[in-house]
């Protein structure tokens, strides 16, 4: 009887695991604030997508107050989600302390968090935050807020030198470069072809429990720095496990195959610290861009300019 009571208890023990590793990840996506550059009305949408595609994420959105809204009733309960995936570019250190500390308790107690683009460069005098996102850009980032990190043959620098933190050039393909071995690039090629994005350049940060997996040279004909500039990155904050995704302009750019990928894997990756996903046959290569029509259709198109009246 004795034995049977053990087996029962085991078969249960084993039937809880998988049913709770076939349980979908409680993800968040936060965004919020008007902003005509960065539009996280059509980014959203898209990231939202691209995660419940996989069958792996369960994808709440939940937006931020804008500038003149309400922010003392705003306290969204972080630990409900194994991942909050940041879609917020916001221009100033509005949050108060309370939603502050609180954002901060849920990372170091081991939350995961995915940084998307402009999200680099919100809250510029929030030390924690840039703390956890490594390095940012804009917003009056200079030398206090930290030095410029890129890699030069081969090797991560740290340049201290004075200057405002945060450039790019036009939204051109560049190829993106594995720099170290991570679960999240295990399986992608050493290189690829990025699709028509901002290559962002001259960020600047603390850079603290950093590893960059992934950079792009910043071409100095389109207005670059001429270093290959961290695109990819992964950080430790406390408990916390952090994606910093400095890819994903607009639409256009968030087709590219790859940009999806980085964000499925990486999701998972600061939710579970693991990463079963698989490399699409689709990935671009070395030489080739491979991105995604439903979403690259997704753009805005401006349109034609009316004809002058006579």
């Amino acid at each position: 009887m004795k034995r049977l009571i053990l087996t029962f208890c085991a078969l249960f023990l084993i039937f809880t695991a998988q049913v709770m590793a076939q349980a979908p990840i409680k993800v968040m996506i936060l965004d919020g604030e008007t902003n005509p550059y960065h539009r996280w009305d059509l980014g959203t949408p898209i990231l939202k997508m691209l995660l419940e595609e996989t069958k792996k994420f369960d994808v709440t959105v939940i937006s931020a107050p804008a500038k003149d809204g309400d922010f003392s009733t705003f306290m969204p309960k972080f630990s409900d989600y194994k991942a909050i995936v940041l879609n917020y570019d916001v221009p100033d250190d509005r949050w108060p302390d309370a939603l502050k500390k609180s954002f901060e308790q849920y990372m170091a107690n081991g939350g995961g968090l995915v940084v998307i683009h402009a999200a680099n460069n919100s809250f510029p005098q929030w030390v924690e935050y840039n703390k956890m996102i490594g390095m940012g850009g804009w917003r009056d980032r200079s030398e206090k807020s930290g030095p410029y990190w890129y890699y030069v043959d081969g090797k991560l620098v740290e340049d201290k030198k004075p200057g405002s933190a945060g450039s790019h050039g036009a939204k051109l393909p560049f190829q993106m470069k594995v720099v170290n071995d991570h679960p999240i690039t295990k399986g992608l090629p050493s290189m690829w072809m990025h699709h028509n994005d901002e290559l962002y350049a001259q960020l600047r940060g603390p850079g603290e429990n950093m590893t960059v997996l992934a950079t792009a040279r910043s071409q100095k004909d389109n207005k670059g720095t001429g270093y290959d500039e961290p695109q990819a990155m992964v950080l430790s904050y406390g408990k916390g496990r952090v994606f910093h995704h400095a890819t994903g302009h607009d639409p256009v750019a968030m087709s590219s195959v790859d940009y999806g990928v980085l964000l499925q894997r990486a999701t998972e990756w600061v939710a579970t610290g693991k990463v079963i996903q698989k490399v699409p046959a689709n990935f671009p290569t070395a030489t080739t861009v491979s991105y995604r029509t439903d979403i690259a259709a997704m753009n805005p198109v401006p349109a034609p300019p009316k004809a002058a009246v006579k």
